[in-house]
């Protein structure tokens, strides 16, 4: 992400009408991108200074109707999600399908998009997962599907072909628990975690990592080093 170019892009933003996706959008509009919100819910139709430039609403399962949207976006921000506590297996499909399986489907798509771009324009996802995904949620739905679209990514991320990386910058967000109407009890604030973000992604780290936890910064980075490892074990093997 370059700021010497950041007014002439395009950042996209699921979830874009919950907590964090407010602030996301408020910061990145202040920094003078143009933001493309993307939400389940019917969105207001009020544009602002504080709005996306632009809302579309969408649903989970139907990632590819996107495509025309997503190849005007530079900076795509996969933050959308549910938190459910029910035990029910619908719950545990449901969670699965929109908090891993989707993300995975646009990441694919985004990855298509970049490839056929002409563009010399790098584009780059950013994908928001959780420390959810290998430390305790209390909640097995949430801690499973995180699982799955924590290793999707990193699976994706370290076995990248060469074009790829040329086109496309894979992000992991790791984020501990913020307030928001998914969790009213979270300990950091969606203001704080957005700018931190933000800060964060400007540096060469893959890993993007925000919490209060110091076990998060300890672990990640050895998950991320291990699966690092073994892909490149899959690739020797291939060979």
């Amino acid at each position: 992400m370059e700021n010497s170019i950041k007014n002439e892009k395009t950042v996209g933003i699921t979830g874009a009408s919950g907590a964090l996706g407010k602030e996301l959008t408020k910061l990145f509009r202040h920094k003078g991108y143009k933001v493309i919100g993307f939400t389940h819910s019917t969105p207001n139709s009020e544009i602002n200074l504080e709005s996306p430039n632009e809302w579309i609403k969408w649903e989970c399962g139907k990632e590819s109707t996107l495509k025309k949207h997503l190849k005007k976006v530079d900076i795509l921000i996969l933050n959308h999600g549910i938190y459910n506590l029910s035990r029910e297996n619908f719950n545990y499909e449901n969670s699965i399908e929109i908090n891993a399986l989707s993300k995975f489907k646009l990441l694919n798509l985004f990855e298509d998009i970049a490839l056929a771009n002409e563009s010399l324009v790098k584009r780059e996802i950013w994908i928001n997962t959780s420390e959810a995904e290998i430390l305790p949620a209390l909640n097995p739905s949430y801690e499973i599907s995180k699982s799955l679209i924590g290793k999707l990514v990193s699976f994706k991320k370290n076995l990248q072909n060469k074009d790829v990386k040329k086109r496309l910058t894979i992000k992991k967000i790791i984020l501990g628990p913020f307030k928001s109407e998914l969790n009213p009890i979270g300990i950091m604030s969606a203001k704080f975690v957005s700018k931190k973000i933000y800060d964060l992604a400007n540096s060469n780290s893959y890993l993007i990592i925000i919490s209060p936890n110091p076990l998060t910064f300890l672990l990640f980075p050895l998950k991320e080093f291990l699966n690092f490892l073994y892909c490149r074990i899959i690739y020797k093997y291939k060979s």
